[in-house]
């Protein structure tokens, strides 16, 4: 009996620190940001072939960033801006997903406040960079009703003659943005390159992190056929062995808490890396040599929507990282998004995959309710061998151990099947945290979005409510501490639970809720066995 509370409340205080520090994740601001002059300062650097930085090329073109012009584009998905600087894309607004906590604003990815921007260039002899002036074609263009791709072409001379044409793509109905570089007049000089890397701060994304929580994964992500899928956070970029660095395939990204932006290049040699800028910037990026006249990369800058990330390319699924759980949380949010294409509610959907997790470990919760049901009725004997031999701990645990086995009671059976059940429940717990598509979404009322908390705390006060009928449900526990910490769990939990998203107190109070119908069931069963506890 000893063991299986300890067991319990090792459970219980393992449970305790998730949810601390999931709430603390979720719910307190983030550093405040310092404006940026502009996306990269002055002092950055060109990456080189060989994956050591050299200063960019002086060409007539360059000039200070503080003077560049800035173009406007929108499609039905993103609005950006295009900057004359290097021809760098320095602003995203997704149109599709709100801002933090502000419905009424659009979410921004690529952010002139996180000093957040798409660059690319070429390396060469008199070829233009991102330090380079690029001309723009106007001052906005708009996707037009009927059109399925907008092309947004700049131009860079290069010295000696002809020019770069640098184009963005971007097509409808998609994260997708192919980048292309083509010359014109002239051909790239023997062992020409290209770069396309992503720079960015390290503050944490809005509605993430805080100097006393572990947010969720800030950084670079990379992926080949060989390394497979690799993260490096801020303060590892420039460190030997942290990622692959030459290879024929794969793409490098950005990633945070539900999106994530990648270069992805055709297969072939490229060179990968990561540097530290000046100050507290950072940058992640691909170089790939240059073998004819024209050269297009592509880049995905959107949600983490799992089905659509992995048919863009081999393993950006990945960048949904469940960590060690990730063998269980993949094909458990395969049936939520399954169950959500039937129902057409992520709220219902979570209810509904709650009810099938619980059906699956029906037979395992019984067994653990029946265990603990023949402890119960083993109590007084328990009590009274503690009794007589309280001064003889040998031979008490000898006489505890002949009851049980006399008694044909295994004393773990009530928590083995429980253990079995707490990754899949915590495999879930991630899912729900890491799941774009929770974002915004409505369940019914007064939940409009399941991924904030419930502005008016219902759901939180019904799965407290819940947790109690289950402490009442289950017999005190003779120890006087364990039975405080078992009256206090469901105060302790509604506390946390009111600053957690909807989705995931939603998903604890269906659970709660089946436990309690479970545990009636099963305590009538036992009744019906004989094995009620007197």
């Amino acid at each position: 009996m000893d063991n299986q509370r300890l067991i319990l409340l090792l459970v219980f205080l393992f449970s305790c620190m998730m949810l601390w520090d999931a709430w603390q994740r979720k719910d307190l601001p983030p550093p405040v940001t310092q404006p940026q002059a502009s996306a990269v300062p002055a002092a950055s650097s060109v990456p080189s072939a060989s994956g050591s930085a050299v200063p960019p090329t002086p060409t007539s073109s360059t000039a200070p960033a503080a003077q560049a012009a800035v173009m406007k584009v929108r499609t039905d998905l993103v609005e950006a801006e295009i900057s004359s600087q290097g021809g760098d894309l320095v602003r995203l607004e997704l149109l599709k997903h709100q801002a933090h906590d502000r419905p009424d604003k659009h979410f921004v990815l690529i952010d002139p406040a996180h000093a957040y921007a798409a660059q690319s260039g070429l390396i060469g002899p008199g070829l233009p960079n991102h330090k380079s002036v690029w001309s723009l074609p106007a001052q906005a263009m708009e996707l037009k009703d009927g059109e399925e791709a907008l092309r947004i072409a700049l131009e860079a001379p290069i010295e000696g003659g002809g020019k770069v044409v640098k184009t963005y793509v971007f097509k409808r109905g998609s994260y997708l943005i192919d980048v292309q570089y083509a010359f014109v007049g002239a051909q790239p000089p023997a062992g020409a390159h290209a770069y396309f890397q992503l720079v960015r701060n390290d503050t944490p994304p809005e509605g993430t992190g805080g100097a006393m929580s572990t947010s969720t994964f800030t950084g670079a992500a990379f992926f080949t056929d060989q390394d497979k899928f690799k993260k490096v956070e801020f303060k590892a970029f420039g460190e030997k062995g942290k990622h692959p660095t030459t290879a024929n395939d794969g793409w490098v990204a950005l990633v945070q808490h539900y999106f994530v932006s990648a270069w992805i290049p055709a297969n072939g040699p490229r060179e990968y890396f990561t540097r530290k800028l000046d100050g507290n910037l950072y940058a992640a990026g691909v170089v790939v040599p240059i073998t004819g006249t024209e050269l297009t990369v592509p880049l995905y800058a959107g949600p983490q929507e799992q089905d659509k990330l992995e048919k863009i390319a081999p393993g950006l699924d990945l960048v949904v990282d469940y960590g060690w759980l990730t063998f269980i949380a993949a094909p458990l949010f395969w049936v939520l998004q399954w169950i959500h294409k039937l129902v057409g509610n992520w709220g219902w959907a979570i209810i509904v995959l709650t009810v099938l997790i619980k059906l699956i470990f029906f037979p395992l919760s019984a067994a653990s309710y029946k265990s603990m049901a023949k402890m119960r009725v083993l109590t007084p004997k328990l009590m009274k061998l503690k009794e007589m031999y309280a001064d003889d701990k040998q031979r008490m645990n000898l006489e505890m151990m002949e009851l049980y086995k006399r008694e044909k009671v295994n004393p773990l059976g009530g928590c083995l099947p429980i253990l079995v059940q707490i990754p899949v429940f915590i495999a879930l717990y991630w899912v729900l945290l890491g799941t774009v598509e929770l974002r915004g979404a409505p369940w019914l009322g007064w939940i409009t979005d399941l991924s904030v908390k419930d502005p008016y705390y219902v759901l939180p006060i019904i799965m407290g409510i819940s947790m109690f009928v289950q402490t009442k449900l289950n017999p005190t526990p003779p120890d006087p501490i364990q039975a405080k910490i078992m009256l206090w769990m469901p105060i302790v939990f509604t506390g946390m639970f009111l600053f957690f998203p909807a989705g995931l107190v939603l998903y604890w109070t269906v659970n709660n809720i089946l436990s309690i119908a479970q545990q009636w069931q099963v305590n009538r069963m036992i009744e019906r066995a004989g094995l009620k506890a007197h």
